[in-house]
């Protein structure tokens, strides 16, 4: 399992160095608007429309194994969410922070670029709360997608095939996750060190629960014989 889901670690890890080194080498005013300096209406859209999908479409996607009777999913999932959820909000009344509305206000040299129709907020911007909501997801996607994986290799012979669709689906959660926290600074909802914070939490939590719970959460009940 530790080889399957070194994909998306290393590659989530090689992402994060990337994204911290730009707010060292940056301030943090112009580095905001450097990532914001493309917009077109059909990003506009985009972005407005897949920011949304961390408000109520993923807890959705989040309950779907109750359908297949799959509790322990639905909890894993469940326990990630609110454990990141709490230490998220903790962070964000301890470290209140201004978002980049209001943070721009001073700054009369450049022109904020917003999203029209999108609802601006004003404070408690660190951390990002959709990043962390959208790196829960897709780690306990990850998680799932490589301890299912390794159950099913130690039934069957390995497949070259099948390690290429994994890890490439481990690729495609990243980049699911990485627009997502684009998204936000992109409706200059949050600098880009929030949801650099967000997806820290975001991929942390659902790794500790995994760690500590998987055994109870998602090894499969045995059948009592009669």
């Amino acid at each position: 399992m530790k080889k399957t889901l070194s994909v998306y670690a290393i590659a989530y890890l090689v992402l994060l160095m990337f994204v911290i080194g730009l707010q060292l080498v940056y301030p943090r005013l112009e580095l905001h608007l450097m990532l914001n300096a493309h917009h077109t209406g059909i990003l506009d859209s985009f972005f407005k429309y897949y920011s949304m999908l961390a408000e109520w479409t993923l807890y959705v996607f989040m309950l779907l194994p109750l359908f297949w009777k799959k509790y322990g999913t639905t909890l894993f999932f469940a326990l990630s969410e609110l454990s990141a959820g709490a230490t998220l909000q903790i962070m964000k009344h301890i470290i209140s922070t201004d978002r980049p509305v209001s943070a721009f206000e001073n700054y009369h040299s450049a022109i904020l670029p917003l999203v029209e129709g999108v609802d601006m907020h004003h404070s408690n911007s660190f951390p990002s709360g959709h990043a962390s909501t959208f790196f829960v997801f897709c780690t306990c996607c990850a998680l799932l997608l490589a301890y299912y994986y390794q159950q099913r290799q130690k039934k069957e012979t390995n497949s070259h095939t099948t390690w290429f669709l994994v890890n490439s689906a481990m690729l495609a959660l990243l980049i699911f996750a990485a627009l997502g926290c684009y998204s936000r600074i992109y409706l200059s909802q949050h600098f880009l060190l929030d949801v650099c914070a967000g997806s820290i939490i975001g991929f942390i939590a659902p790794c500790v629960v995994f760690y500590f719970g998987r055994n109870k959460l998602l090894k499969p009940k045995k059948k009592e014989t009669k």
